[in-house]
C-alpha cells in the first residue's frame, strides 16, 4: 500500500473540511502542527475566498495541508417540489424576518475556477465530495504534485474512485456528521447507508488504493479499529468541530454536549442533500417534506439558517453532527491531535499485549 498520503503527516489523523465556515486556517494550521493532516473546505466559498484562506494558512503553518472542493451537481430536481417547499418554508422566513434564497443561485459552487487556483498555485492534498472527477483533472492534480483523494460511501463508488485515478479513497460511513458524499443522489437510497467498519471491510476488498476512514470517530481506540480494518489513516470532523480554533458558531459547539439534543438523524431539511445532524425543530417539522433537491434548497434555507445563527437560535440552524457527538472534548485542536494519538499507541499497545497472551 502506498505510503505517499500518510508520509505527509506523523499521525493518522486527518482533520475533516467541514464547509460553512468551520475549517478556518488556523483550525488547520493547528492540526498540522501537531503532526495531523489539517484541511481547508473551500465548499460555498469564491475561488478568490479559497485562494486567501491558503495564503493564509501558508502563513502559520509550513506543514502540509488539504483543500477540499465541492463536485458540480447535476440539474435532477423536480421544480415542481421544489416551490411546493419553498412555499412551506415562509412561515419560517416571516419568522425570522428574513427572505428564503434563490434556489438557482449557482449549481457548480465553482469548481473550474477554483481547480485553475489548484493547478496555478499547487497545494499538498485535494479532496473532492459528491462525486469523481475526470481522469484527466487527478491526472493533472498529480502533475501538479498533488496527493488526491475522493469520498466514497460504498464499494461501487470507492472502485469508481480507483478506475479514475485518484491517490486514494475517503470511505465514508453512516456514521459521519455533514453531508453524505455520495455520487448519485438518489432518494431511494436514503436509509441505506453502510456503518464505517463494515464499509472499510468491503473497500478493502474492492481496490487497492488507500483507504481514509470517516464517520463518528471521537476516540484513539476507534482510530486503532480503523486502521485494524485496512484504513490507512481516519478522518475526524466532529471532534475538531468543538475545539476553540474551529470556526463553527458557539450555539453549534454547545449543542454538541447538551442534553436537550439526544440523537442525529440523516436529513434532507436544511439543503436537499441527505445530511446528519442533531435533530430540532426545524429537522422535525420539514425533514418528512424536504425534496431531493441540492443545491437549490440549500440556498432557500441560507437566509433562515443565518439569522437562526446570528439570534442565537439552535432550533433553526443545521446543527451537523457525527453520531458520536456527545464524546465531543473542549480541546484545544493541537492538544486534542496529541490525545488522539496517544489514545492509539495506548490501544495498539493493549491489542498488542493481548496477541502476546494468546
Amino acid at each position: 500500500m502506498s505510503s505517499a498520503l500518510t508520509d505527509l503527516f506523523p499521525h493518522p489523523i486527518v482533520q475533516a473540511p467541514m464547509a460553512g465556515g468551520v475549517s478556518v486556517p488556523h483550525l488547520a494550521a493547528a492540526v498540522c502542527e501537531a503532526g495531523g493532516l489539517g484541511f481547508l473546505a473551500a465548499g460555498y466559498k469564491t475561488a478568490d475566498g479559497m485562494y486567501q484562506e491558503i495564503k493564509q494558512l501558508r502563513g502559520i503553518t509550513s506543514r502540509p495541508f488539504g483543500v477540499n472542493l465541492f463536485m458540480p451537481q447535476p440539474e435532477y430536481a423536480d421544480p415542481g417540489a421544489v416551490e411546493i417547499y419553498t412555499h412551506q418554508l415562509a412561515g419560517e422566513a416571516a419568522w425570522y424576518e428574513t427572505e428564503l434564497g434563490d434556489p438557482d443561485s449557482g449549481r457548480d459552487d465553482g469548481y473550474d475556477a477554483k481547480l485553475a487556483v489548484l493547478l496555478d498555485n499547487p497545494v499538498p492534498v485535494v479532496s473532492f465530495h459528491f462525486g469523481v472527477p475526470s481522469r484527466e483533472i487527478l491526472e493533472a492534480l498529480r502533475g501538479a504534485g498533488t496527493f488526491t483523494l475522493v469520498t466514497a460511501t460504498t464499494a461501487e463508488e470507492a472502485l469508481a474512485v480507483q478506475r479514475a485515478g485518484a491517490d486514494a479513497v475517503i470511505a465514508q460511513g453512516v456514521e459521519a456528521g455533514g453531508h453524505q458524499g455520495t455520487h448519485r443522489d438518489l432518494p431511494e437510497n436514503d436509509g441505506s447507508g453502510i456503518g464505517l467498519l463494515s464499509l472499510i471491510a468491503q473497500v478493502r476488498e474492492t481496490v487497492t488504493i488507500p483507504i481514509v476512514a470517516a464517520g463518528g470517530i471521537m476516540r484513539g481506540g476507534q482510530i486503532a479499529a480503523a486502521l485494524a480494518a485496512g484504513a490507512s489513516a481516519a478522518q475526524l470532523g466532529t471532534a475538531f468541530l468543538a475545539t476553540p480554533e474551529s470556526g463553527a458558531n458557539a450555539v453549534h459547539k454547545q449543542a454538541l454536549t447538551n442534553p436537550l439534543f439526544t440523537r442525529t438523524e440523516l436529513t434532507r431539511a436544511f439543503s436537499g442533500r441527505p445530511a446528519r445532524g442533531l435533530v430540532n425543530r426545524f429537522m422535525r417539522e420539514h425533514g418528512p417534506y424536504a425534496p431531493a433537491a441540492y443545491p437549490e434548497v440549500h440556498h432557500i434555507t441560507s437566509p433562515i439558517r443565518k439569522k437562526a445563527a446570528a439570534s442565537g437560535d439552535a432550533q433553526g440552524m443545521a446543527l451537523w453532527a457525527g453520531q458520536g457527538h456527545r464524546m465531543a472534548r473542549e480541546l484545544a485542536a493541537g492538544r486534542l491531535v496529541e490525545v488522539l494519538a496517544a489514545e492509539l499507541d495506548a490501544a495498539k499497545t493493549a491489542l498488542s499485549a493481548k496477541g502476546d497472551l494468546r
